[in-house]
C-alpha cells in the first residue's frame, strides 16, 4: 500500500532547461552538481538527512546526466537553505548547479527545506519545504527532490518517485516459479515487496498509465486469467478467463478500458479487441487470417500500435482507435515485435530479431528513423519511463544442456543507447513494466 506525502509546499520558479538533450545526440556529458551535506538537528534527523542525499546523488547520478562533485573538494561547508553560498567558491571546483537542504523534526512531523541555485548565474532557481509524517517515507522525499532538481535543470519531467512491477523468478528453468513483484525504479532492497504468493505462474504486468493500478495474466488449471489489481488498497478483481491469451492487456490513456488480443474461439485466430474495465462489454478491432497480438495505445488515445504476421513474418502496423485505417510502419529486415507507445508520443519502442540476435530499438510513430539501441543473445519487454526518456527490459542468459543458467536480469537504459545498467532484485526478473509519478 502507498503512504503518500503528508504535506509539501512548492515555491517554484521557472524551469530553464539548462540541460537540452534530444535522442539524435548521442552520449552527452554529465552536468557536474555539488550535494551539500543534508543537516539535521539530532541523531535522528542527521541519519534522514544522509539517507536523503544518498538518494538524491544516485538518482540524479544513474539518470546519466548529472555527475555529483567529490565532497572532498568542497570549500564552503555551511547549511545553506538560510545562507546565501559564496558562488565563487563552488565555481572554482566546477560545480555548475548547488543543492542544500536540512531536515528538521516539528509536530507535525518531519520537515525538509531545499534550496537549488544556478552556481554559473549566482541565482537561487528553487526552494521547496515538505513535511511528511514518519520517517517510512523518507526515501519518497529523497525521490521527490530527485524529481525536481531534474525537472528545474533539464525542463523535462523526473521519473524518481516511481515504481516498477515485474515478474520474480526462481528455481530451475523447467520448473520455474513465477511471482508478481514491485520495488521503486532504482531496485533499492527495501522496497521490495511480493504481490502474489507464486502458486500460479504470473506473466506481463502492466500498469495504468494515470493511478497506481496494474493488469496482470495468470495461469489457474492452465487457462490464462486476467486480473486488474489495485495496489492503493491491495485488492484484486477477475478482468475474465482469455484462451490462447499470449500477453496481458494494456490500458487506455485515460485508463477506463484495456486493448489485448486473444485467440477467436471459432477460429483459433489471435485478433485484438478493446474492453470496457466498468462493463467488461468487448469490441473486436481487427479481423484478419494472420495473427494480430501485442497492442498498445498511443498517448492521446487516438491510435494503437500492434504486432501482425497478416503480410508473412511478424511486423509492426498502426490503425486508429477503432480498427480502421490499418498501415504497416515497420521499414527494416528481421521479425518484430512487443511494439510499445512512449509517453511523449514521438517514438515506438520494439523488439527484433535477426538470428542469432535479439535487439531493442525505437523509430518514429511512422516507421521512419528506426534505431537500435541495444542487442544480445535474448532481450525482451522493452518499458517506457513515464518521462519517455529511459526504457526498461529484461535480458535472459543462455541455459547449459543440463537445464542451468538461463537466468533473467531487468535493465535501464537510455534512449540514446547509453548508459545501461542493471536493477537489482533479489531473485531474477523479467517482464518489467513502469510506473507513473507517485
Amino acid at each position: 500500500m502507498i503512504k503518500f506525502l503528508f504535506l509539501i509546499f512548492f515555491f517554484s520558479f521557472k524551469a530553464f532547461a539548462a540541460l537540452e538533450v534530444t535522442i539524435a545526440q548521442g552520449k552527452v556529458e554529465p552536468t557536474p552538481i555539488a550535494i551539500t551535506q543534508v543537516f539535521g538537528n539530532d541523531a535522528d534527523t542527521a541519519r534522514y538527512g544522509n539517507t536523503i542525499r544518498e538518494i538524491i546523488s544516485n538518482n540524479l547520478t544513474n539518470s546519466g546526466l548529472f555527475y555529483t562533485v567529490n565532497e572532498d573538494l568542497y570549500i564552503q561547508s555551511d547549511n545553506l537553505v538560510e545562507k546565501v553560498p559564496r558562488f565563487e567558491d563552488w565555481k572554482l571546483i566546477k560545480a555548475q548547479f548547488l543543492l542544500s537542504a536540512d531536515v528538521n523534526k516539528t509536530d507535525k512531523g518531519i520537515q525538509l527545506r531545499m534550496r537549488l541555485y544556478d552556481v554559473f548565474n549566482g541565482t537561487e532557481i528553487e526552494k521547496l519545504q515538505l513535511t511528511v509524517p514518519d520517517e517510512d517515507l523518507i526515501r519518497r522525499v529523497g525521490h521527490t527532490v530527485s524529481d525536481i532538481v531534474y525537472e528545474r535543470i533539464t525542463g523535462e519531467t523526473g521519473y524518481f518517485d516511481t515504481r516498477i512491477v515485474y515478474v520474480s523468478e526462481v528455481g530451475p528453468l523447467d520448473q520455474r516459479v513465477k511471482r508478481l513483484a514491485i520495488m521503486d525504479q532504482d531496485g533499492h532492497i527495501e522496497s521490495h515487496q511480493f504481490l502474489t504468493d507464486g502458486k500460479n505462474l504470473v506473466l506481463t504486468p502492466r500498469f495504468a498509465p494515470n493511478n497506481q493500478t496494474i493488469t496482470y495474466m495468470e495461469y489457474k488449471n492452465n487457462l490464462p486469467r486476467v486480473y486488474i489489481y489495485d495496489l492503493l488498497t491491495g485488492e484484486r478483481e477477475i478482468v475474465g478467463d482469455f484462451p490462447g491469451m499470449t500477453f496481458a492487456p494494456r490500458f487506455s490513456p485515460d485508463s477506463k478500458s484495456v486493448v489485448m488480443s486473444f485467440s477467436d474461439p471459432k477460429t483459433a485466430n489471435s485478433e485484438i479487441y478493446l474492453m470496457d474495465i466498468n462493463t467488461r462489454s468487448l469490441e473486436r478491432l481487427t479481423n484478419d487470417s494472420g495473427i494480430d497480438t501485442s497492442p498498445s495505445f498511443s498517448p492521446d488515445g487516438e491510435k494503437i500500435v500492434f504486432n501482425s504476421d497478416r503480410g508473412g513474418s511478424p511486423q509492426i502496423f498502426t490503425m486508429n482507435k477503432d480498427g480502421t485505417n490499418i498501415k504497416r510502419i515497420s521499414k527494416g529486415r528481421g521479425v518484430y515485435g512487443n511494439p510499445v507507445w512512449s509517453p511523449r508520443g514521438d517514438l515506438i519502442a520494439f523488439v527484433k530479431n535477426i538470428k542469432p540476435n535479439f535487439y531493442i530499438g525505437v523509430m518514429d510513430t511512422n516507421g521512419e528513423n528506426e534505431r537500435i539501441i541495444v542487442q544480445d543473445f535474448s532481450l525482451e519487454s522493452p518499458a517506457w519511463s513515464p518521462n519517455g526518456r529511459y526504457l526498461i527490459f529484461y535480458r535472459q542468459q543462455r541455459s547449459n544442456t543440463d537445464g542451468t543458467g538461463g537466468e533473467t536480469s531487468i535493465h535501464f537504459i537510455d534512449i540514446t543507447g547509453y548508459n545501461e545498467r542493471i536493477i537489482p532484485t533479489p531473485r531474477d526478473g523479467s517482464d518489467p513494466a513502469w510506473s507513473p509519478l507517485l
